[in-house]
């Protein structure tokens, strides 16, 4: 009756695609929250309008792509229900409270501020409107917090037990659940990711009016901030991806083979292998480029440490190599090119260049959709990498998904597609018009108006013909 094995490839692209293009949302978010924080802070502490003019350039854009990741988020807990109801009825006694978790919080706390954050900053005072945009900013923190402990307990399951019905349930800590032992990595490295994809666009966006008006301050800016940040955190990520490396070859040292490329199991060192083209059939990585001994230095700190392939593995439990393979150097290469242009930044400030180097500022435009490659490259890495488990060795994804029939599931994939493309890629062209336009003197504030002070209400009549009054 049910074509299952169709369905269920299906369900899995549907939910690739959704997931992807929600992600790129909060990849945003996160970071451009904290960005006006920082952007309203310095402009209380020092007067100087370009902040404000650039916390008003930006706001507005943060609140379209703010929107969008509301609206993409909505269609994820609709396919939990339609798509995955198997894993939803026995993850929901783990997963339901988690996600409740952060709805009271960090939702709650994001809808409770966004509107004064937003449109208060002429009917609330200053320092009221500053908690309002620091509460905005801890909210998607909070949203990441909780999404990412819920993410990585399916990656490393702990504080679990089944209770008689086949569901996982909390085994008396929930402190085991949420902190569990991938989590602290995996919530510093998308955090940091989150910081250097907004401070890439920023740079980026900054760059480009720097090549349309090398004067402009704000402009300048707005793109010294930026890379202050790629010079500071690129680094940082380059060691928290390290450590959440090491704490992934610990956890789930099948993903870390696909990863590498490992096919075979190396006693005596294994090597590095930089590029080559994943040959599954046949076990083998095919016109490697590599370097002896140093996934070993690297993963075990001794170049003549055993690393085990994927021939200890069963095929059943592989994840599809190839795609593991190229995403995660997708996204190391783009992080070494973040902390490439993050040096030679330092290198131009300290030659009094940094506003002068127009072929810095090409490499800065042309690296500002990085850090949203990135991030994708990242969660494919991780997700597809996880692979055969929806639950790492607990449940299969296979085992998770509602018995629909493979045209429901087409039906509801098509529509995803055709709506998603009108309607993101609508909202993206007026993302793209805002950032063409160059911030300028008074960025969006309001009129004044002839004989009243500045940020006062104007005078509204009581009854229709009623004289205005102050």
């Amino acid at each position: 009756m049910f074509d299952l094995p169709e369905a269920l490839l299906l369900a899995r692209i549907q939910f690739a695609f959704t997931v992807s293009f929600h992600f790129l949302f909060p990849a945003i978010t996160i970071g451009l929250a904290s960005y006006l924080a920082v952007l309203e802070g310095l402009w209380l502490k020092t007067g100087r309008e370009d902040y404000m003019d650039l916390f008003r350039y930006w706001i507005k854009i943060f609140a379209l792509v703010f929107g969008m990741g509301v609206v993409s988020g909505i269609v994820m807990s609709y396919q939990f229900g339609t798509n995955w109801a198997v894993f939803s009825d026995k993850a929901g006694p783990i997963i339901g409270p988690l996600m409740a978790y952060e709805v009271l919080t960090a939702f709650f706390l994001e809808a409770g501020f966004l509107g004064v954050m937003l449109f208060g900053m002429q009917r609330v005072g200053k320092g009221l409107h500053f908690t309002a945009t620091l509460m905005v900013a801890l909210g998607t923190f909070v949203s990441a917090f909780w999404i990412l402990s819920v993410n990585s307990w399916m990656h490393t399951p702990a504080g679990y037990a089944m209770n008689a019905a086949g569901q996982f349930i909390s085994a008396g800590s929930w402190l085991a659940i949420i902190f569990n032992p991938s989590f602290p990595y995996r919530l510093a490295h998308t955090l940091l990711a989150a910081y250097l994809t907004t401070a890439f666009i920023v740079g980026g966006v900054g760059a480009w009016h720097l090549l349309q008006d090398r004067s402009n301050p704000r402009a300048r800016l707005m793109f010294s901030m930026a890379m202050w940040m790629a010079a500071i955190v690129a680094p940082l990520q380059i060691v928290a991806g390290d450590l959440h490396g090491l704490n992934t070859l610990e956890h789930q040292p099948v993903k870390v083979m696909a990863m590498e490329g490992h096919y075979q199991s190396h006693p005596e060192g294994a090597p590095l292998i930089l590029f080559g083209i994943p040959n599954s059939a046949g076990n083998r990585v095919d016109y490697a480029i590599q370097i002896p001994k140093a996934s070993s230095l690297i993963l075990k700190h001794d170049m003549n440490a055993p690393l085990a392939g994927l021939d200890t593995v069963p095929v059943a439990d592989r994840p599809p190599v190839g795609i593991v393979f190229w995403a995660f150097r997708i996204m190391v290469g783009l992080g070494f090119l973040m902390a490439a242009l993050g040096i030679v930044s330092l290198l131009a400030r300290a030659r009094g260049k940094l506003y002068d180097w127009p072929w810095l500022h090409r490499f800065a435009l042309m690296m500002g959709p990085a850090g949203l490659v990135a991030v994708l490259a990242g969660w494919i890495t991780t997700e597809v990498g996880r692979q055969p488990w929806t639950i790492h060795g607990l449940m299969r994804t296979a085992e998770s998904a509602s018995p629909l029939a493979a045209p429901a599931v087409a039906a509801s994939l098509l529509a995803f597609v055709v709506v998603y493309f009108a309607v993101f890629g609508a909202g993206v062209l007026y993302i793209l018009k805002l950032m063409a336009k160059p911030p300028a003197l008074n960025e969006g504030a309001p009129p004044k108006i002839p004989g009243r002070a500045a940020g006062t209400t104007p005078a509204v009549a009581l009854r229709p013909g009623a004289p205005a009054t102050d």
